[in-house]
């Protein structure tokens, strides 16, 4: 597995993120395509900061301040794959929580609406994809002390609505020993929504490839820059990662729910459901969730959208999904004076079966042949693979 490790000891922003994943090794073409439908044509160079080579990457755009719906109309206009784009809503989401709970519901968005942020994060999330990684960790970030000045006013550093984001997000922080600001909004929150396990999860690693994003400032004795290490682990950390796509609907008949969910696994979704919901106004309906594998997502949500007529469907990109060890053990059993042989299907945590299941097709060709109750034989294949399996000492009595 890859795991990609942000290391930000002297803080994030938007364009030190990409300039990080870009170095790297991200698609740079696919970056400049992103930002560049934003803003025009990013500038992306190589610098020194401290004696440490750095990709600085910079967006060129006036300052505007936009509510929320205008920044997403921004975000969906921008040429940039399906999941980058979910995910780049998905931080704005975020920024806009914690900047109505600092001024209240309807706020503007203030310097993180201004297009160059749009297009810091719409790049950075273009360029997470591209590096396609198993999941993503972030060390503890540096936040700075000091005070600023921003739309408001003079605030304390870390800038209130960075404060409010990390605390929703499981990131770690220190203060730093710096008088400015290390970590603004738009780098929180890129780092929060891209990180889907903590440092301490990911055990021995090899390091792979290191990549360095420059900050704008330059101080003397200092490299403000933000790594990040790409690692390969063992799969022995206990998953995968996954999408999931979800979209509610109350207007498609169970037919055509049925009908859905057969289309999505034969197109390779890796589970889909139908869930019972109450919407809107007490109309029922039902949420629709598709766990895929990241190749798979767009060809899901391309099924999901014709055959349901959904004008909506969320990504939640790149969960962790432990994933327990499977075998297939053999089972033999008496039933009706004959024996049989069924696969049973088991699930290992810690060298021990946590659970097991008999193959069902066998099952049901089994009580078919012998014409009895469906439970009557998986009744007694479970009783006897749990017997056999205390016997082998790998099931708990």
């Amino acid at each position: 597995m890859n795991i990609l490790l942000f290391d930000p000891f002297s803080g994030a922003a938007g364009d030190m993120v990409i300039g990080s994943l870009l170095d790297l090794g991200a698609d740079e073409e696919a970056v400049r395509a992103a930002m560049r439908s934003v803003v025009g044509e990013p500038t992306i160079e190589r610098v020194d900061r401290s004696g440490i080579q750095a990709t600085w990457v910079r967006a060129h755009a006036p300052v505007h301040h936009r509510t929320l719906d205008e920044v997403l109309e921004r975000v969906a206009g921008s040429d940039a794959p399906a999941t980058a784009l979910e995910m780049a809503r998905q931080v704005f989401f975020r920024i806009h929580r914690a900047e109505e709970s600092i001024h209240g519901v309807g706020a503007h968005f203030h310097e993180v609406g201004a297009d160059d942020a749009i297009a810091d994060v719409v790049g950075a999330c273009t360029a997470l994809h591209s590096l396609d990684v198993d999941g993503v960790a972030v060390l503890p970030v540096a936040l700075g002390r000091g005070f600023l000045v921003g739309a408001h006013g003079t605030f304390p550093v870390p800038a209130p609505a960075t404060v409010a984001i990390l605390a929703a997000s499981d990131l770690q922080t220190f203060p730093g020993d710096e008088d400015r600001e290390l970590c603004t909004p738009t780098g929180a929150a890129l780092l929060a929504e891209f990180a889907t396990m903590k440092p301490d999860d990911i055990g021995p690693a090899e390091i792979q490839a290191a990549g360095y994003g420059a900050g704008s400032r330059d101080p003397p004795g200092r490299p403000n820059v933000l790594r990040s290490m790409l690692l390969s682990v063992a799969e022995g950390i206990g998953g995968d990662r996954v999408d999931l796509l979800e979209t509610n609907v109350d207007d498609v008949t169970g037919e055509a729910l049925a009908y859905t969910l057969a289309r999505l696994m034969e197109e390779g979704a890796r589970d889909a459901s139908a869930i019972p919901a109450v919407m809107k106004k007490g109309r029922s309906g039902h949420l629709v969730r598709v766990v895929a594998h990241p190749d798979t997502t767009d060809r899901l949500a391309g099924v999901m959208a014709r055959e349901l007529g959904t004008l909506g469907i969320r990504c939640i990109p790149m969960v962790h999904r432990f994933v327990a060890e499977r075998t297939v053990e053999t089972v033999t059993v008496a039933l009706r004076s004959r024996e049989w042989t069924i696969d049973v299907k088991c699930g290992w945590t810690a060298g021990k079966i946590t659970s097991f299941k008999p193959e069902y097709d066998q099952a049901a060709a089994c009580a078919r042949e012998l014409g009895v109750p469906l439970r009557e034989v998986t009744g007694a294949v479970e009783a006897a693979a749990r017997r056999l399996f205390i016997e082998q000492g790998v099931l708990e009595p």
